[in-house]
């Protein structure tokens, strides 16, 4: 460390002690909320307006007549910058964010790595202007969480009030690229598992009206699509908005196991070059034969949300193969329902950086226009449905059903166009779509993995508390072990030393072979003629249950319900003794956490 850096040190722990005497410790979280709402509204505006330039400047030539060749180059030459620059510069995994976020409030101490506030920005501008078929929210929400983390990190503060600074990151990154600050609050609340308190709804709204008002002031108060309510919401449409949900839970079980599964054949790959090939290349064979899946996708909602015949929907498929075929329309937008899993997966898995906000917004409306223009074809003798409203009922549905977030979808789609006369068909169409979802999958595409591994954060208080401990803080080391050789005249020098009754038995490796309890040896214990007789070999008995290094505190408490002990053996990987736990010592942390997690 230079001079220079201890003196810049020097200053921060001054001013640090300064704020504590002079500045209350929920102002100063105001302060620190309203500056994480301008940071990630200005990395949110940087971020779109690096995507908007570069896409411009590559495809505004493009003949929206037929094919353009160039889509067969640029996704792949967009990946391979992306890639780069992730292993020789960042040289961290980025991907995944918002998943990293849940496990940072889990399982990090709320910590996000440092360059986490604008890595991603870098790399999912330049996937997704080159043609990426990923969003560009998640790496934005990721960008303002590590924001709100290396805040509160800098100014020393607790764990829980830098869980609470990164859900004003992501919420003011939702709010901000979005402009919709309703849905950024409830991504948090319902996505991040953060508490709704008093003492954490403040923040968190101070972060969504900055960052909205931020955007506001550099794009404007539109409405990000453009929406107009030609045909209002009848109480006889409500069988056709629940069959939609019911279709949207559908869909989105469908992209939600189909971009499991194949992301789980690029984790397989060893290479990256061999990922960057088959990835790149998928990718860029998909956006040839059908261009909407270029980027975001946010040209085709926009189409759909305002056509009102077949001249405008044809739209759709200008700059492809199929331009000018007006008949295959409600094919090619199947086909492109059923492809868009894969180029996102392809676009991630070949070395590129991107979320699932924008699939799964630019699948819900093709799904919702393709439901309407079906409804019309077979049923529409009984009424008549509205296909660009359909296509609006239709993003709410898939964005719950892919995020498990029925209020974010309802509150954000009403944000995002505007289109607030809707709310009750929104409410209806979120809702049956996550409940079609639920039944199939209990945890969102984002959580699944973590829950799978118990290291997910719940609204569920007891879960809650044993996912933000682990069982290192609880395992006990003062538990002296004894070989398997010593006689009883050695174990009892041991126990005089000892203020412990068991007492764990180990090889000369150190592999967990038993344990002695001292109240079944008592009786031995003060008859010296004994000593030279009995081993420990002969008076240790085997362990009810083990702990694993690796075990979750769930499945801790499990094996001492199995057991009816009070006290468990650890041993790591290989078998060999690690400590001992105490159910009172697990009860006196969870009380601890419990009393930290209930202040307000």
């Amino acid at each position: 460390m230079t001079i220079e850096d201890q003196i810049e040190l020097t200053r921060l722990e001054r001013f640090i002690q300064w704020r504590e005497k002079n500045i209350p410790e929920k102002r100063f979280i105001l302060l620190l909320s309203f500056i994480v709402g301008i940071g990630t509204a200005l990395a949110a505006l940087i971020l779109k307006t690096l995507i908007g330039n570069i896409e411009h400047l590559l495809t505004e030539r493009f003949d929206s007549t037929g094919a353009n060749w160039l889509y067969l180059v640029y996704p792949i030459v967009g990946i391979y910058i992306t890639s780069c620059f992730i292993r020789y510069i960042v040289r961290d995994d980025i991907g995944h964010g918002v998943t990293k976020i849940l496990y940072a409030i889990s399982r990090n101490q709320g910590k996000i790595k440092r360059h986490n506030t604008w890595t991603s920005v870098i790399a999912s501008a330049i996937t997704i202007g080159f043609g990426g078929s990923v969003g560009a929210e998640a790496p934005i929400v990721l960008t303002g969480s590590a924001i709100g983390s290396n805040l509160g990190s800098i100014f020393k503060l607790e764990h829980k009030t830098l869980m609470l600074l990164i859900g004003c990151g992501a919420a003011g990154a939702v709010s901000g690229i979005f402009k919709a600050p309703i849905a950024g609050l409830v991504f948090t609340l319902e996505v991040l598992m953060i508490d709704l308190t008093m003492a954490s709804l403040l923040p968190l709204l101070v972060s969504c009206v900055t960052a909205a008002s931020f955007t506001y002031l550099f794009n404007g108060t539109e409405a990000m699509f453009r929406f107009h309510l030609d045909a209002p919401f009848q109480v006889s449409h409500i069988p056709a908005c629940v069959l939609l949900g019911i279709v949207c839970g559908l869909v989105s079980l469908y992209f939600t196991r189909a971009m499991n599964a194949y992301e789980d054949i690029f984790r397989k790959l060893k290479k990256w070059y061999v990922k960057f090939a088959i990835g790149s290349v998928v990718l860029a064979a998909l956006i040839f034969l059908f261009p909407p899946l270029y980027g975001e996708g946010y040209e085709t909602i926009e189409l759909l949300l305002n056509g009102t015949n077949l001249d405008d929907w044809n739209e759709v498929m200008k700059n492809s193969l199929f331009a000018g075929s007006a008949r295959l329309l409600i094919l090619y937008l199947i086909l492109i329902v059923l492809f868009k899993v894969y180029a996102s997966s392809s676009t991630n898995g070949a070395g590129g950086c991107g979320g699932i906000f924008a699939p799964s917004l630019f699948l819900g409306c093709v799904s919702g226009f393709i439901f309407s223009r079906m409804w019309n074809s077979y049923i529409g003798g009984w009424f008549f449905i509205q296909e660009k409203n359909y296509a609006l009922l239709g993003m709410a549905g898939l964005m719950s059903g892919v995020m498990h977030a029925p209020l974010t979808g309802v509150f954000l789609i009403a944000e995002l166009t505007g289109g607030y006369d809707l709310f009750m068909p929104l409410m209806i169409v979120a809702v049956c779509a996550y409940l079609t979802i639920i039944i199939f999958e209990p945890h969102s595409i984002y959580s699944m993995r973590l829950a799978k591994k118990g290291e997910l954060l719940t609204h569920n208080k007891d879960r809650a508390i044993w996912t933000l401990m682990s069982l290192d803080t609880v395992i006990e080391h003062v538990y002296d072990p004894v070989t398997v050789g010593m006689n009883l005249g050695d174990l009892v020098k041991v126990i005089s030393n000892s203020k412990r009754n068991i007492y764990p038995v180990v090889d000369g490796a150190g592999h967990l072979l038993g344990m002695v309890k001292m109240d079944q040896i008592r009786h031995l214990m003060f008859r010296t003629e004994l000593y030279q007789r009995f081993r420990v070999e002969g008076l240790m008995i085997s362990c009810p249950e083990k702990l694993l290094t690796t075990d979750t505190m769930e499945e801790v408490m499990q094996k001492f319900e199995k057991s009816k002990v009070w006290h468990l053996p650890v041993v790591d990987g290989d078998d060999k003794y690690v400590g001992f736990v105490s159910k009172s010592q697990i009860f006196s942390t969870y009380r601890q956490v419990l009393a930290d997690m209930s202040e307000d």
